[in-house]
């Protein structure tokens, strides 16, 4: 017998692509790494920036939203070599933590800092249950993210995104989030019959609330139902003197989507995708057909 679908949740669908992204989690000093996957931290402040919501403004709000990932590329990791504070006279190279300056040869730093290059997710933000306040606070997130205050950018200012973040609103965000075209080319197949391929989705609680249809569950992949580990994302507050974050769960689970959903790359996926928003999500809210 198969099980009920569960109740479907409002929420944002958004498209996080670009030529390089960064999702902080561990950065210190002349380390700046970058998680595989869009960070809560990192999605919720790009909310916060394009609210214009200052550092010191509170966030309560924001954090209370549930934040879901699809990972339709990866991405590669690449790591860019800096140097600061080379070449400079004295009193213009970089100042200690005694606030004195850096003498002599130990004047250039070199800093790492990592990126994804050529990654593209695809992000459910959702209120469970929501009330007549929850759909205000998503009607004016989805309206600052058409039009932000202040630009958007995947993890580090130097990282835009490619395009329009937002995909759009929906009474139904994670139906939309399985079934939307991935931005991903098809695996080879030498069968006759074209076969579907794992996608991996991403949680902040388990996984249980993801409506996901009979065909693309899959015994050999995790089912999201218990954590794989914590990520220390969850913001408190981005106030420039007092930030910080708390642990929170990390959920994974894989579902096998049909064949004909990887819509490849570039122009083509772009196009498989302005046909789906068009014909789909924007005509066909709640269905889950």
């Amino acid at each position: 017998m198969t099980s009920p679908l569960p109740e479907p949740e409002p929420g944002l669908l958004l498209r996080l692509t670009g030529a390089l992204q960064s999702w902080g989690l561990h950065s210190h000093f002349n380390e700046r790494d970058t998680a595989s996957f869009p960070t809560r931290s990192g999605v919720i402040g790009m909310l916060a920036s394009a609210l214009g919501r200052r550092r010191d403004q509170p966030i309560d709000d924001l954090t209370a939203l549930r934040l879901t990932v699809r990972i339709d590329r990866p991405g590669v990791l690449l790591r860019d070599l800096h140097t600061v504070g080379g070449g400079l006279p004295g009193k213009a190279t970089v100042t200690t933590a005694e606030g004195k300056k850096r003498p002599g040869d130990t004047g250039t730093l070199l800093t790492h800092r990592y990126y994804l290059a050529d990654a593209a997710f695809t992000v459910a933000l959702t209120l469970p249950q929501a009330t007549a306040e929850d759909r205000s606070l998503l009607d004016h997130c989805a309206n600052a993210l058409r039009t932000p205050r202040w630009p958007l950018h995947l993890g580090r200012r130097s990282c835009p995104p490619e395009g329009p973040v937002l995909l759009g609103q929906s009474d139904d965000a994670l139906h939309h989030l399985i079934h939307l075209p991935l931005a991903a080319r098809p695996a080879e197949n030498r069968g006759a019959e074209p076969r579907p391929g794992p996608v991996e989705f991403l949680a902040d609680r388990p996984m249980t609330f993801l409506p996901a249809p009979p065909q693309a569950l899959s015994e050999t992949h995790e089912d999201g139902t218990h954590a794989s580990g914590q990520v220390n994302d969850q913001p408190v507050s981005y106030h420039p003197s007092q930030r910080a974050y708390r642990a929170r769960p990390l959920h994974r689970r894989t579902l096998l989507l049909p064949h004909a959903q990887f819509a490849g790359l570039g122009t083509h996926q772009l196009i498989a995708l302005g046909r789906y928003l068009d014909t789909r999500l924007h005509t066909t809210e709640g269905s889950r057909r």
